[in-house]
């Protein structure tokens, strides 16, 4: 009975299984690309317990995207969307190299792509849809030809697409290069290493852009803008391609409850009498800064707070502060509109007052803070040894080709920036997307034979927006100071908008940018556009749109808006210092090359490379073999580098140690008396070697006083080589004596 019971119970599961796989469709498109590699998107062979999931190819690099979002909405308000996008060791058919040989916790490259997808996914999520939803993007296969990172983006737009998840897709996603002037879609890696510009653009019909980042080296505004048009209009052909697919293997989208919940009239009436006409004045009081404004929202919020609850018992305040939220938004937007100017006072396209200093503490190569409104970061410069450049990991290598970087940047954002309380510690994802913008933007300035390597550190001291572009400027300004001869300054500022958008039609009926926002602008507007370069072109940009697409109109707009502004923010960083600095400091490190002989190499580096450690040790300066004849040698400072010459050139002129005969009998002496033998040399200016006391006398001693010798003593010994493993000398005393016999 109970086999029986077993056997039926099995019998079940299969059928399940049978009637499941029956019901999963699997689809393949196949992507024609203007550059004639094609994009292969397909589903339904993998994770098909998951809402969503699809694979997309370029040559043979592929990549799998799961979506699953969960059926129960979050108390959040706001969506709880995670990104994961992982790079796999085993496909580059590579093993970790870490000590567990297994993948460990992001790289800096992993995090920078999840923001990257995510930035490219997040806006066309239904307003208030707060259900649990996570991405997740895996390495199938890598050739280190194709980038992966594009691939991530149209699969996870394929997989929300024909998932019952609710999105207002699909988009497309295109890299962009400029190589000899030409444009050039989806480059290889070979190919972006000699392009211009390296722009990933996302976007959705009717050349609505969604996302944008990139670095270039100084391209033109109209170069940039070509670039953009370009990708937008090869993106049409991918969404095409997803919605066939969608049509072929597309869930129905899910009925899912994204309305909010709406106050009584009654209440909200109150609410806005109590609040909204007091909201405007503090908007409108432009004597205001950033604590002071938040402040005072936060004395009317509490007021009308404890007064809805003193006149409706029954009330959620949860609600109540959400709609309070709202309507503050609400008024701050249609301000903007009404008032032709912004909260603090600007008009649209004025940046905020700018003061800048260099050289601020003695012991540091280069310093310098830059101020902008009440945005202030102090940057540093450090130069240092070649040997202290930072490597990257291997997948990393594979895909970008570069195993290390003589040039980086690294942002801080401490809480006190913002008057807040909070853990000090490792960076988080926001902190290292900033740097990598920052540095991206500082990177074609930055000569590449310069002799050292450079870290640029950016903390900020105060915070209301644009702390990243800040940090350009600043940098910029840190760079010069520390004598890195730049080709040119590069300034960053990040431009807003505000707009009159209908969510039903997805239509924009009105619209202002903004050129150098607040916090508060960025907050309650709906996009973040950060541009950074010098006077004739861009080195990188990244816009965070916050609406379901943005038009080209809008987009260039913007792109020119900030072109000038940087203009102006140039002129201040000028004021401050015009160029490099030529004159060195005092504490500045130096840096030459040393060219030394074949023969002459094993003097200056010594045994195991003893003669360059001692050096290190005494006199702090590092040298390292760049090839078979050149050393290159560091010093922290002229007296330390000119210490460390006197001590090269006596190794390099002391005379050539003689060749020793295998068999042969010389006369050495002893410099140092030991409990197993006696140091001796052959030489001057020999290594001592080890004559031990069982090659001493034919009779057995236990100690080298048993025989009286002394030091400076002489005796005959015979040289019988170098042992194979060791390398150290084999001498002996003893065999002389049984020859005499």
């Amino acid at each position: 009975m109970i086999f029986w019971s077993f056997k039926l119970k099995h019998l079940n599961i299969l059928r399940t299984i049978r009637f499941y796989s029956q019901k999963v469709n699997v689809g393949e498109v196949n992507i024609p690309c203007s550059n004639g590699r094609n994009i292969t998107i397909s589903t339904g062979q993998y994770a098909r317990l998951a809402d969503g999931c699809a694979v997309a190819s370029l040559g043979d690099t592929s990549v799998m995207v799961t979506i699953v979002s969960k059926p129960k909405p979050t108390a959040s308000g706001f969506l709880p969307l995670v990104v994961d996008y992982r790079q796999k060791s085993a496909a580059a058919g590579r093993i970790p190299t870490n000590y567990f040989r297994r993948e460990l916790g992001p790289t800096e490259k992993e995090i920078l792509t999840s923001r990257l997808i995510d930035r490219s996914l997040r806006p066309l999520f239904p307003e208030n849809y707060n259900y649990d939803t996570q991405v997740v993007c895996n390495m199938l296969a890598v050739d280190g030809i194709n980038s992966p990172d594009i691939l991530a983006i149209n699969a996870a737009s394929a997989a929300l697409s024909i998932s019952d998840i609710p999105w207002k897709g699909p988009i497309g996603a295109v890299r962009v290069g400029l190589i000899n002037n030409e444009l050039v879609i989806n480059p290889t890696r070979k190919e972006l290493q000699e392009s211009s510009l390296n722009l990933v653009v996302s976007a959705m019909r009717k050349h609505l852009v969604v996302m944008l980042e990139g670095n270039a080296d100084m391209v033109l505004l109209q170069d940039l803008q070509k670039a953009i048009k370009a990708a937008t209009k090869e993106i049409q052909i991918i969404i095409t391609h997803i919605e066939t697919l969608q049509k072929l293997c597309g869930k129905p989208k899910r009925d899912v409850d994204v309305s909010s919940v709406e106050l009584s009239e009654e209440i909200a009436e109150a609410l806005r009498t109590l609040s909204e006409m007091r909201v405007k004045e503090i908007f409108q009081n432009y004597t205001y800064d950033k604590l002071g404004r938040d402040n005072a929202l936060s004395e009317i919020r509490t007021d009308v707070m404890d007064k809805i609850k003193s006149s409706f018992h029954d009330i959620d305040l949860t609600l109540v502060n959400e709609y309070y939220n709202k309507m503050v938004k609400q008024v701050f937007r249609d301000l903007i509109f009404q008032q032709e100017k912004r909260c603090d006072g600007r008009d649209y396209n004025q940046l905020r007052d700018i003061s800048c200093k260099v050289n601020m503490y003695k012991p540091l190569h280069g310093s310098a803070v830059f101020q902008r409104g009440q945005t202030q970061v102090f940057c540093t410069v450090t130069l240092d040894s070649h040997d202290s450049a930072l490597k990257l990991d291997p997948l990393s290598m594979l895909a970008s080709g570069i195993k290390e970087k003589n040039f980086f940047l690294h942002y801080e954002f401490p809480p006190f920036a913002t008057k807040e309380t909070g853990k000090i510690g490792p960076i988080g994802r926001r902190e290292m997307g900033h740097g990598a913008l920052a540095e991206k933007a500082l990177n074609p300035v930055v000569p590449s034979d310069f002799p050292f390597t450079i870290r640029l550190t950016s903390e900020v001291l105060e915070s209301n927006g644009s702390s990243s572009m800040a940090t350009v400027c600043g940098g910029s300004l840190a760079l010069m100071d520390a004598g890195v001869p730049i080709s040119t300054p590069v300034a960053g500022v990040a431009i807003g908008l505000v707009t009159k958008y209908h969510l039903k039609t997805n239509t924009i009926e009105d619209y202002r940018i903004l050129t150098d926002i607040l916090g508060i602008e960025d907050y309650m507007g709906d996009m973040d556009f950060k541009i950074a370069g010098n006077k004739k072109g861009i080195t990188a940009l990244q816009a965070d749109i916050k609406i379901p697409g943005l038009p080209l109109k809008i987009v260039m707009e913007a792109l020119q808006n900030a072109a000038e502004a940087k203009t102006k923010i140039l002129q201040h960083m000028h004021s401050c210092i015009e160029k490099p600095r030529t004159e060195p400091k005092d504490n500045w490190p130096v840096s030459k090359k040393l060219e030394v002989e074949a023969h002459k190499r094993s003097r200056l580096v010594g045994i195991g490379g003893v003669n360059l450690k001692k050096l290190f040790a005494e006199t702090g300066v590092h040298v390292s073999q760049i090839d078979d004849l050149t050393f290159e040698v560091f010093a922290p400072s002229q007296s330390a580098m000119d210490e460390a010459e006197d001590i090269i050139q006596k190794l390099l002129t002391t005379e050539r140690a003689p060749d020793l005969e295998f068999g042969g009998i010389y006369k050495a002496t002893i410099v140092e008396i030991r409990d197993i033998g006696v140091m001796v040399t052959l030489y001057p200016g020999m290594p001592p070697a080890l004559l031990h006391n069982s090659q001493l006398d034919q009779r057995k001693i236990g100690h080298p006083s048993a025989l009286g010798l002394e030091v400076g003593q002489e005796l005959q010994v015979k040289y019988f080589g170098r042992d194979p493993v060791s390398g150290l000398m084999r001498l002996s005393r003893k065999v002389l004596q049984a020859s005499a016999r």
